[in-house]
């Protein structure tokens, strides 16, 4: 049973009836899904949830969908930790790693938004789909694609990490490179879409595609206890997924299944692209497109499609937009990986180094409770950390070599 109403624009507040439509035709803002929320609270009560299996589609009531999930039936509720050795070295109280770079099957929360997208393509009658990614999303287009049946072609700007094309090309998708960044890859994809009957994730799918994002945001709350957290900070590259998680809580006040309480939201990007936090420092929701130039290419979107809408949640909400360097960035994937032994790829090392730096600013107390959201794994973006890490040195299978390499004990003193 489906509990979708309509299509709604952000902006002027037209409404649709429930098709693969890009944007709004009036004002070309981007369109929401709405929902019968009367219905949703008077029928399903969230006990019920305890029952249902472990993952996103818990929170089916809440998803565009009026089938079944068609592919990515074991994605979501991934761990939700607490992070008490980054505390201590990030000098905060409390803080907890939502961990996205464990999801099912690509790594990346991106499998969320892509298992929605694709069930919603099946209804929709489309047979062949795609996207533009800055990796993440290639990924999981690519996988969930081959599980479901459907052609697929994937649009990547040339420059991607190695290990994200790999992670594309073996599913078998038509991988297109293109000499450019990835907004201008954007573009060339709604140009496809106006002219085939494809389902670009996207473009024509992204009113649904976004709204994968939520089940991170009803995860939070639902393992913190019910509850929506004081304080998260999510790495941002289009925007979406700080606003949808904000939607999220939102929705679950609304239902009564929270109480209401006021999130601060903090959005990290790279400073070699960071559109949306440069808005928001400025302390407005106007963005002005940026050329990338980072290594953080999971995030390097230089006009995103919800930049007003994230900045402005940012400022409403009480918190702080920040961007830190390259070297900043490796350093956050380092530090989380030595003291809670996850590896997170660059966005991850994003978020850690924002959280440090927005500390240090005085912009977010560390006496308060603290989410951070780790979209993608580390295995990933591998080159951006190989460099930094000493290569070790080989020796010869005797304890009086590796004593002397490894202890620094003398060849003589150990004998």
């Amino acid at each position: 049973m489906s509990y979708t109403s309509h299509l709604k624009c952000r902006q002027c507040e037209r409404t649709y009836e429930i098709e693969p439509i890009a944007a709004c035709e009036d004002c070309w803002a981007p369109l929401e899904v709405i929902y019968d929320y009367d219905r949703i609270r008077s029928e399903v009560p969230r006990q019920s949830l305890e029952s249902r299996a472990p993952t996103m589609w818990r929170y089916r009531e809440l998803l565009p969908l009026t089938t079944e999930p068609w592919v990515g039936r074991s994605t979501g509720f991934t761990p939700f930790l607490p992070a008490p050795r980054l505390a201590r070295a990030l000098g905060a109280r409390e803080i907890y790693l939502k961990n996205d770079a464990v999801n099912y099957p690509t790594l990346s929360f991106k499998d969320r938004v892509v298992a929605v997208a694709l069930s919603k393509a099946r209804e929709f009658g489309f047979d062949t789909v795609g996207c533009s990614s800055t990796g993440n999303l290639a990924n999981s287009v690519a996988a969930q694609a081959a599980a479901g049946g459907f052609k697929a072609f994937i649009f990547v700007p040339a420059d991607l990490e190695p290990e994200k094309l790999i992670n594309t090309r073996i599913y078998g998708a038509t991988l297109v490179k293109i000499n450019g960044h990835y907004d201008q890859v954007n573009r060339l994809c709604s140009e496809i879409s106006q002219k085939y009957a494809w389902g670009m994730v996207n473009v024509n799918l992204r009113s649904y595609y976004s709204e994968g994002s939520k089940t991170f945001g009803y995860e939070v709350a639902e393992q913190l206890g019910w509850r929506s957290p004081q304080n998260i900070v999510v790495p941002m590259a289009g925007g979406s997924l700080i606003t949808k998680i904000h939607k999220a809580f939102g929705e679950l006040q609304k239902l009564g299944w929270i109480e209401p309480a006021d999130t601060k939201f903090f959005g990290a990007q790279a400073t070699g692209c960071s559109p949306i936090t440069t808005a928001a420092k400025n302390g407005t929701c106007d963005i002005i497109p940026q050329k990338p130039s980072t290594l953080v290419k999971s995030l390097a979107i230089g006009n995103p499609a919800d930049g007003f809408s994230a900045a402005k949640l940012i400022l409403e909400s009480g918190g702080a937009g920040e961007d830190v360097s390259d070297a900043e960035v490796v350093e956050g994937i380092r530090l989380l990986a030595e003291t809670e032994g996850l590896f997170a790829e660059t966005a991850g090392g994003v978020t850690v180094a924002v959280t440090r730096k927005l500390i240090r600013l005085g912009l977010l107390n560390p006496k308060e409770s603290i989410v951070l959201a780790i979209t993608g794994n580390g295995l990933k973006t591998v080159g951006a950390v190989s460099g930094e890490l000493k290569e070790a040195e080989a020796i010869r299978p005797r304890l009086v070599d590796f004593e002397e390499q490894y202890l620094k004990i003398p060849a003589a003193a150990s004998a």
